[in-house]
């Protein structure tokens, strides 16, 4: 099929020469109209939904790129893309810098903006290396819009998830959470998806070109093999259920540090722990918001009772001391028969728990609690409740799908569940809280494990081994959700790839790409002779 698009379809040389009359940079309009393009993206994500839309802003932008006749240009309309996609989908970082950091107005916008700058880069980064390969091969229209832009919109968002520690936030794949796609995270991850994304978008600015049928059945052969693959059981359900009761307390965010507070705090966790006996009960992310030796006397010691005598394991978030200035982001397990678990949070938020080198001042103006963290080991154990594995995440860990299934993969014994204790309060009543419960669902169904979530006021919620939403508390409201849930053992091929997987796929379909160009030179010096 390629090898007819290759026959049938303008060359994008051919493509370049007709828009060199355009000029080689792009008008303010034009970079106007690409922001907003990618920022319409936001619409692709919960608590829209709508991921259908995520193919056209995608197409769009190929589109523009597959017409410029300099990288120079498709670099500045990517990054312009990519700054709109960016501010849309983070937007609400603002919220924690004016209302809970007290930054001046301007300067959280001023922020904003050149985090939008710096994440652009990475749709910058797509363009103008697709369009010097283009240029380089001398690619065929569908080798340039089906394998060598989507490969590097994944490979962009992939690099967006590490480069100074990553922040993979509003990726593509996410937005594939309910659509056909989601049957491929199991195999290639929420990177992967994003290339899959590329390759449907890619296939909508085909629809400008002759072949459109062949992009056509293509768009609708990979949404029905997706689709089936959604059928497929990679883990297996395991053990016996165990109860479990997640805590969402809604404490106020602009009193969870008010020693005033304090023991109102920790009086309504400690009541609502004890209500009532389960196998797991689970707090959210700093539920006691002061290092243990600050808590009241015997504080601890009532819970432990209360684990012994009821047959309750207790997951309990509260940063611990280790000495000047050494402390984590926590969460330790109490379990009926005494014996002392603890897991440190390995990947840490910029700005907010560990302080970049040379903002130190940014970080002081923020004046954010328990924002210089110790970084925790990046393989921690799981803990037994019954004959389950619990692993924990806590909140931003959530987001790095990788580092999960490298847990997973390496445990002495693989975890059954997996369990994320959040606090999204600092971020308001905006969309973080349900794109953070679309990237818990995309967990699951990378690794084919129930994740159980327990947050200060949203989402708290069960989510079974096969990416459905079975229970869910109501958002900004306290409550506790009582559940039985089951774990699942095996391994998916994402959690014994991780990464690797997603970038063997981006490696063959580059390597078809240069094959694509290869064989367009030869019969264009056929042709000539």
């Amino acid at each position: 099929m390629l090898r007819r698009w290759t026959q049938t379809t303008t060359a994008a040389p051919e493509l370049a020469q007709r828009a060199a009359l355009r000029g080689d940079k792009p008008s303010a309009l034009l970079l106007l109209i690409a922001a907003l393009a990618g920022g319409s993206s936001i619409l692709s994500f919960q608590p829209f939904g709508w991921w259908p839309l995520q193919f056209l802003s995608l197409a769009w932008l190929f589109y523009q790129v597959g017409l410029k006749s300099s990288v120079k240009r498709a670099t500045l309309i990517g990054w312009a893309f990519g700054f709109g996609w960016s501010v849309a989908g983070m937007h609400w970082l603002s919220v924690l810098m004016t209302r809970f950091a007290h930054l001046p107005v301007l300067l959280a916008v001023v922020a904003i903006i050149l985090l939008g700058l710096y994440m652009g880069l990475f749709a910058a980064f797509t363009a103008g290396v697709a369009t010097w390969l283009r240029k380089r091969w001398s690619l065929p229209v569908a080798a340039f819009l089906l394998l060598v832009l989507p490969t590097l919109w994944g490979v962009s968002e992939w690099l967006r998830g590490w480069v100074f520690t990553g922040f993979p936030w509003a990726s593509s794949g996410y937005a594939h959470d309910l659509a056909p796609l989601a049957g491929f995270a199991p195999l290639i991850g929420v990177y992967g998806l994003g290339i899959l994304a590329g390759v449907g978008a890619g296939c909508i600015a085909m629809l400008t070109q002759r072949a459109r049928w062949p992009a056509i059945g293509l768009l609708a052969g990979l949404l029905l093999v997706g689709a089936g693959l959604r059928t497929v059981e990679w883990t297996q359900e395991t053990g016996q259920p165990i109860t479990v009761r997640l805590l969402q307390g809604n404490i106020p965010q602009d009193r969870k540090f008010d020693m005033e507070f304090l023991t109102s705090i920790v009086t309504r966790y400690q009541a609502m722990i004890t209500a009532a006996p389960a196998d797991l009960i689970a707090t959210p992310e700093t539920a006691l918001p002061v290092f243990p030796h600050n808590l009241p006397d015997g504080y601890l010691d009532g819970l432990q009772r209360f684990a012994t005598t009821t047959g309750s394991t207790l997951a309990i978030g509260l940063p611990l001391f280790d000495g000047p200035e050494k402390y984590g982001n926590s969460l330790i397990a109490m379990s009926p028969e005494p014996r002392p678990y603890r897991y440190d949070k390995a990947h840490l938020v910029p700005f907010g728990e560990f302080i970049p080198p040379g903002f130190r001042w940014f970080t002081d103006m923020m004046n954010i609690p328990l924002s210089d963290a110790t970084r925790g080991a990046a393989l921690q154990a799981p803990f037994a409740v019954k004959d389950q594995w619990v692993l924990p995440n806590i909140c931003y860990e959530d987001v790095f799908g990788e580092e999960i299934a490298y847990q997973l993969r390496n445990a002495q014994h693989p975890a059954t569940l997996l369990l994320n204790v959040s606090n999204l309060s600092w971020y308001g009543q905006s969309v973080a809280i349900p794109q953070h419960l679309q990237i818990s669902r995309m967990r699951t169904l990378e690794t084919g494990r129930p994740m159980l979530r327990s947050t200060n006021d949203g989402a708290t919620a069960v989510i079974d081994h096969r990416g459905n939403i079975t229970q869910v508390l109501p958002f900004y409201t306290d409550g506790v959700l009582s559940a039985t849930v089951r774990g699942a053992s095996g391994m998916t091929p994402f959690i014994r790839l991780g990464s690797a997987a997603f970038l063997m796929l981006g490696g063959v379909m580059l390597l078809g790409a240069w094959f694509a160009g290869r064989r367009y030179r030869r019969n264009n010096a056929q042709s000539n002779s």
